[in-house]
């Protein structure tokens, strides 16, 4: 007989006696003393039901335990009462600690996948149907330019439409939308239902160094097949030119008697010879365009990198009358680039700034270094100049497209091209041809 059977039928044989007591003092005339027992009664009875009624606590202490997620309950304290409760008390254990381990891994899950999404490089955000926002990752407020969102209204004043454009944009639908920096985002939107609402899930990527991309592999290819059409061409004339000037030197000159013609058809192939020469000295120009090397990436200084540069013109823009100042706001700022490639990009726009100052009075020149507000390193080269017409502006990074009267046309293309393998982005403001000036902007990535 295990101990819960010996409990009861002690506390039974204790009632039955108190019982039997109590009747026989009020059966042989003593009715006070039996009253005496009445309250002692009440309290055995008490005690049987309390201690029967111990497996209904159990069962609410365990089922609350699994309402509340308090996982941490154990039960053991009636090990002792019998195998019965042994076993149960065990099940009972068992049941909490698949729970226990289930919210662990749940949780674990729910980790990750926010770790995911928080470090991921494409925007993601959700809104219920009110635009109050229930999720958002640090890409989208990069992409977005903003630091804090909680209304999808909230995007009107730094967007125009584009509030409109994710509520209206239904499910499994694209749409491309550039914002005011000139980005190119693509916004993909899937609906999900979340204990009865409903969720929009937007994910947000800029494609506008894709398109880019893709805009200078379309120009290398045409460079490419321009300048081997070009040098099939004009290579053979070169040649035939000179086998044309022996022949006048050697068969025709000694003994013409026409000299002036002889001289004039001299004169002629000589042209012809240095015009074919200079085309392919020009199409050779464009040889690094296509045929750039990979950058050699290192950690680099930002700013020693634009001191170096700025020292460069120091002596030439004193010579020329430019004043020329420079500021910096992120200091002992690094990033993994190839140096002389920067150093190449930062040269040709400080010169084109130089170049466009040649009749501004009182010119100036003002380089900027600092983090711009969605932590991109940012290097400002500005001119008081006349500034770039509308029509140029949408040009000027197109080879071949040059608005001075001595230029290849390549040096821009080529430094967007540069900037692009370091992963970011040349980009370039001018209000127009009111002497308001240029300027350029490098943005890179931490």
């Amino acid at each position: 007989m295990n101990r819960f059977s010996i409990n009861i039928s002690l506390r039974v044989i204790l009632l039955t006696i108190t019982l039997t007591a109590a009747i026989w003092l009020y059966m042989h005339a003593m009715p006070p003393l039996a009253f005496l027992l009445v309250p002692l009664i009440l309290m055995q009875l008490y005690g049987i039901y309390h201690y029967l009624n111990r497996i209904n606590r159990k069962l609410t202490l365990f089922l609350e335990s699994i309402r509340y997620e308090d996982f941490s309950i154990r039960f053991s304290a009636d090990n002792k009462l019998g195998k019965s409760f042994s076993m149960l008390n065990h099940q009972f254990n068992e049941v909490l600690e698949a729970f226990r381990q289930t919210r662990a891994e749940k949780e674990a899950n729910l980790k990750y996948i926010d770790t995911i999404v928080q470090h991921i490089s494409i925007g993601v955000l959700s809104f219920d149907a009110e635009g109050k926002i229930e999720l958002i990752n640090p890409a989208a407020f990069r992409l977005m330019g903003i630091y804090r969102l909680r209304n999808i209204s909230e995007l009107k004043t730094m967007h125009p439409g584009l509030a409109e454009l994710l509520m209206e944009l239904s499910s499994g639908n694209k749409t491309l939308y550039a914002t005011r920096q000139e980005q190119q985002l693509s916004i993909h939107a899937a609906t999900v239902r979340l204990q009865g609402r409903l969720i929009k899930l937007i994910s947000i990527q800029n494609i506008h160094s894709e398109l880019q991309k893709k805009e200078l592999e379309a120009w290398q290819n045409l460079t490419k097949i321009l300048r081997h059409e070009i040098m099939n061409s004009v290579t053979p004339i070169v040649s035939l030119i000179g086998t044309m000037q022996e022949i006048v030197d050697l068969d025709i000159a000694p003994g013409a008697e026409h000299k002036e013609g002889i001289a004039d058809l001299r004169e002629a192939l000589q042209t012809v010879e240095s015009r074919s020469k200079g085309i392919m000295n020009f199409v050779n120009a464009y040889r690094d365009y296509t045929t750039l090397p990979q950058p050699q990436f290192t950690s680099v200084n930002v700013k020693m990198l634009v001191n170096s540069v700025s020292s460069l013109f120091q002596a030439d823009m004193k010579q020329a009358g430019i004043q020329f100042s420079l500021e910096v706001d992120a200091e002992n700022m690094e990033i993994h680039a190839d140096v002389s490639q920067l150093q190449m990009v930062l040269i040709n726009l400080v010169k084109n700034a130089m170049d466009a100052l040649e009749q501004t009075p009182r010119a100036t020149i003002s380089m900027k270094l600092y983090l711009n507000s969605i932590q991109q390193i940012c290097i400002e080269i500005t001119d008081n100049g006349p500034g770039i017409d509308r029509d140029a502006m949408n040009k000027i990074f197109i080879p071949f497209f040059t608005t001075k009267k001595k230029g290849s046309g390549i040096g821009l293309s080529l430094s967007q091209q540069i900037i692009q393998m370091h992963g970011g982005q040349l980009k370039v403001m001018s209000p127009g041809i009111n002497g308001n000036g240029t300027t350029f902007y490098i943005l890179l990535n931490t």
